[in-house]
């Protein structure tokens, strides 16, 4: 099976302040979508940024076959939420945006205001696959995209910039550390016999620190010498399946020019010996074909597509 991650860009009906203008754009945004979705054909895909539910429902209903679907009951502010499309039933096993117990608030600005919860809330279902159960959480953490009071998205100063580059930082982090809390639940301390994977847009890059909360013991990293060697670890790590993907592909978003992976699955041992392929955008297409994004997402209101590309993995 396919499985894979994919951030669908501000998937809203027309009308709305995030949304496209007129039905045209809709129209167009949706079959852009459609495409890419029938080209990759996933059994299980995670998804972001979804913004009305009714829109994911007109997506689907552009896809052949049946599809399952789930979405989080914890939006962020702006009305987008992390959701799962799936070839096979879903049964929800967690829709959650606290911290745990143990972590404390965040400051998020300059006030002094702290937050106690992901911005986005975090969805795990299982669902069975050929090879048996397999549990999935999606999540879509803070962005580092900065915005400031008033609407923002440029700072008065660069001291400020730095400040809520900190804040935006302080937020991912927890946020990281709230998902591999989940994760710890998926696995259950059973990673060998188990088949779980975490997956969706992580906001930064393959050795980020936030990133690197989500493995769990360090050592035996894909590509490294521990590797193939077995320790007790081994039931309780995720592997980030980045390694895995060619070099030339390696990206699934550019940010000013700048090509980032910031789109990750990261599977349980038993799921990672089974991977025999790993890419981005749709396998066999080549180079990807993504707009560069700048400070301001408000310039690409009602852009055809999505300014990401899907990551996915082959299972066998």
């Amino acid at each position: 099976m396919l499985l894979g991650t994919w951030n669908l860009e501000n998937l809203y009906r027309p009308g709305g302040p995030s949304g496209p203008k007129d039905k045209a754009a809709y129209d167009t945004k949706l079959a852009a979508l459609a495409a890419v979705l029938t080209a990759l054909d996933p059994g299980l895909l995670g998804v972001q940024e979804v913004g009305d539910p009714e829109a994911l429902e007109d997506l689907t209903g552009l896809l052949d076959g049946t599809w399952h679907t789930a979405l989080s009951r914890h939006p962020d502010g702006r009305g987008i939420r992390v959701g799962f499309l799936s070839r096979t039933p879903l049964e929800v096993l967690a829709d959650t945006n606290a911290f745990p117990a143990t972590l404390r608030p965040v400051q998020e600005d300059d006030s002094g205001a702290q937050v106690g919860a992901a911005g986005r809330g975090f969805l795990a279902v299982e669902t069975v696959s050929e090879a048996g159960p397999l549990r999935v959480a999606v999540a879509h953490l803070k962005s580092k995209l900065l915005s400031y009071p008033g609407n923002r998205f440029f700072p008065h100063d660069e001291g400020e910039r730095a400040r809520y580059g900190a804040y935006a930082l302080y937020r991912r982090a927890a946020e990281a550390t709230t998902l591999r809390a989940l994760a710890d639940t998926l696995l259950s301390g059973d990673g060998r016999e188990r088949d779980v994977a975490v997956l969706g847009d992580l906001n930064d890059e393959v050795q980020a620190a936030t990133t690197q909360i989500l493995l769990g013991p360090p050592g035996s990293e894909l590509g490294t010498a521990g590797y193939d060697r077995p320790d007790q670890g081994d039931a309780l790590r995720l592997w980030d399946v980045a390694p895995l993907i060619p070099a030339d592909q390696r990206y699934s978003r550019i940010n000013s020019g700048r090509r980032e992976l910031i789109d990750h699955i990261l599977v349980s041992h038993r799921l990672v010996h089974r991977v025999t392929a790993a890419g981005t955008g749709v396998p066999g297409e080549g180079t990807l074909r993504l707009p560069s994004v700048g400070p301001d997402p408000a310039e690409r209101r009602g852009a055809p597509g999505s300014d990401h590309a899907p990551v996915w993995v082959r299972v066998g």
